[in-house]
């Protein structure tokens, strides 16, 4: 998968924010990449602090990019647009207060073109790096959210590797039928850029009718819209997480279904369901978990957890960049 993706970086070299510039992680993560020369850092604070903390622990950031909002040159320039996008909701003064902020700093420089992807929240939370997005990216035109999945790798007995997607497992508690229409969508697309020929579930506790319920009814709703707006989709609704995965189970609970027993790409319910299921995959289904990938935004931006190592940022360093579009 990594492969794949440093390729498609190579053929076209991008530039990521890192929002946490003096962080331990971030430098041990900016150093590698920038050994690799498809992946240019750009690391937000202060530039004399930044090459202090990298000396001090042994990391060589020669050749990554270092922007101080303090001292940025075009500071004027980026309020005057942040006003414009905030739209009468913020003044200049307090547009150039908020910009002291790594978060809004660093979501301007994508939004301005300096960069070309956003990786946050090694220090905050998911909030804080969703909210400057949906605030200056935006979502992209035919999206009306911001979603989330997870990619999950683990080898399979032939030697390749298994890789499935997960949505939305960290952004929406509670999605409408319409929202798990469009989460579905972009968890397809996302999908297919990781290699995945997407086959959806959306799952219950429920197949094809089994059970009865408001969340059962509220799946194969989500199901059937799903269908009628995406029919090239290979999709099936509702399922148990049975019958998606197993063919046996498949060919009792609904033998006449394509994707029953195929299926790799899940729609969870709700959010509660999302982050259990992801969650149970990788720590007793020994998966790598990827993500969240953020889904629907005008540009790459991506949360890390707070409890990440500096494997783990590379990883994503790569996956958010790799989603730039050609």
């Amino acid at each position: 998968m990594f492969e794949f993706l440093i390729k498609k970086l190579k053929a076209h070299p991008r530039k990521i924010v890192f929002t946490e510039g003096t962080d331990p992680r971030i430098l041990e993560a900016s150093a590698r990449l920038l050994s690799g020369t498809f992946l240019t850092p750009v690391l937000v604070g202060n530039e004399d602090e930044i090459q202090k903390a990298a000396e001090e622990a042994g990391f060589n950031i020669r050749g990554a990019i270092i922007i101080d909002p303090a001292t940025f040159a075009d500071m004027d320039k980026m309020v005057d647009l942040m006003v414009e996008l905030r739209k009468g909701k913020m003044t200049a003064e307090q547009c150039r207060t908020t910009l002291s902020q790594a978060n809004y700093f660093g979501t301007m420089l994508v939004k301005m073109g300096y960069a070309d992807a956003l990786l946050g929240g090694a220090t905050y939370s998911t909030a804080d790096t969703v909210r400057p997005a949906l605030q200056l990216i935006k979502t992209k035109p035919g999206s009306k959210i911001v979603s989330s999945c997870f990619i999950l790798v683990r080898p399979s007995a032939t030697g390749d590797r298994e890789v499935l997607a997960m949505g939305d497992c960290a952004i929406n508690i509670k999605p409408n039928e319409d929202e798990l229409v469009e989460i579905a969508y972009e968890t397809s697309e996302t999908a297919r850029i990781f290699g995945i020929d997407p086959k959806i579930a959306f799952l219950s506790y429920s197949t094809l009718g089994s059970g009865k319920g408001e969340d059962v009814d509220k799946m194969r709703h989500a199901f059937e819209k799903a269908r009628a707006a995406y029919p090239d989709l290979a999709m099936e609704g509702e399922l148990q997480f049975d019958a998606a995965v197993s063919p046996t189970v498949a060919r009792t609970k609904c033998p006449d279904s394509k994707v029953a027993g195929h299926a790799n790409t899940f729609i969870f319910p709700d959010i509660n369901a999302g982050n259990i299921g992801y969650k149970i995959c990788q720590r007793m289904g020994s998966f790598d978990a990827y993500g969240p990938i953020l889904q629907g935004l005008n540009a790459p931006i991506n949360d890390l957890s707070r409890g990440c190592n500096a494997q783990e940022v590379y990883s994503m360093a790569i996956i958010t960049a790799g989603l730039c579009k050609d």
